[in-house]
């Protein structure tokens, strides 16, 4: 029997996405508290701004990846992930 998958990795990166999204959120609050100055609240903005995007197409990828991954053998064993009683997913159209 196989192990059960390991999605530790897309949710450290989901998890640090979000994390930048709060960051970035907190940064008003910060300079009207005086912790950081205009600047330092622009450039900390364009940097969790970057670091969230980057970090959400990352556990994307990731997410996108695995399931390729769990498809594969499924697929090459003639065995549909459905299979196991409920039906396939439909495309609306």
């Amino acid at each position: 029997m196989s192990a059960p998958p390991r999605r530790t990795s897309t949710r450290v990166a989901g998890l640090l996405a979000m994390l930048a999204c709060v960051g970035c959120c907190a940064l008003p609050y910060l300079m009207v508290g005086g912790l950081i100055t205009r600047a330092g609240t622009a450039v900390m903005q364009q940097t969790f701004i970057a670091a969230a995007i980057g970090m959400s197409v990352l556990a994307l990828g990731m997410w996108w990846l695995r399931r390729r991954q769990l498809a594969k053998p499924a697929a090459a064993g003639g065995k549909a992930p459905w299979s196991s009683g409920t039906s396939p997913p439909s495309v609306p159209g």
